[in-house]
């Protein structure tokens, strides 16, 4: 667990920030972190060289303007990332990874999140609902996702089939003014 008073922040990604990553997130077989990150996709991939991580497509998505890196003290630790579902109806998710556990249970993803928000509905002024989709064996998301005010907007039954389980797909979202009125910026 981190200390509250820690600097944290969003910066765009590097080489320096992207061997961090590869490091906590990506040079062992079966990280923390991806059991939870949508396991059922089963489309994590072990880098053993951090050459061959810079050279992925994680790498390039990571560099791109879809992601920005969690920094805790100017060290890497994870990524949130804004994705389109259909940009000419302005729905768009967004979506936190903090690769390194010793970082989880300490407020980084609270905090992080906020920060995401405030920046996107700032980027985007013409945005009204940002939305997050999780699944229901990740509770801690869940968690996360209400503590800060998004609402659960879905929850689709049984589609998220995973070690023998079904589990639900469960999406979550705010709508600007609701963000406004909750955090006055």
């Amino acid at each position: 667990m981190i200390q509250k008073n820690k600097l944290l922040t969003l910066e765009p990604f590097n080489s320096y920030y992207l061997k961090s990553i590869w490091k906590d997130g990506f040079s062992s077989k079966d990280p923390e972190w991806a059991k939870w990150n949508a396991p059922y996709f089963d489309d994590y991939t072990p880098y053993s060289t951090f050459s061959n991580f810079e050279h992925s497509s994680i790498a390039e998505y990571l560099l791109s303007d879809s992601c920005k890196c969690i920094c805790v003290e100017k060290r890497a630790i994870g990524m949130v990332s804004k994705n389109w579902i259909d940009k000419s109806t302005r729905w768009l998710e967004i979506g936190i990874v903090i690769y390194n556990s010793n970082f989880w249970h300490g407020g980084i993803g609270t905090q992080a999140l906020k920060m995401w928000i405030n920046e996107i509905f700032t980027c985007y002024p013409e945005l009204e609902h940002i939305g997050l989709t999780t699944w229901s064996g990740n509770k801690r998301m869940m968690h996360l996702a209400e503590k800060i005010g998004l609402k659960k907007e879905a929850q689709i039954r049984k589609v998220r089939y995973f070690q023998g389980e079904y589990y639900d797909s469960v999406k979550y979202g705010v709508l600007r003014d609701e963000w406004h009125m909750q955090y006055k910026n």
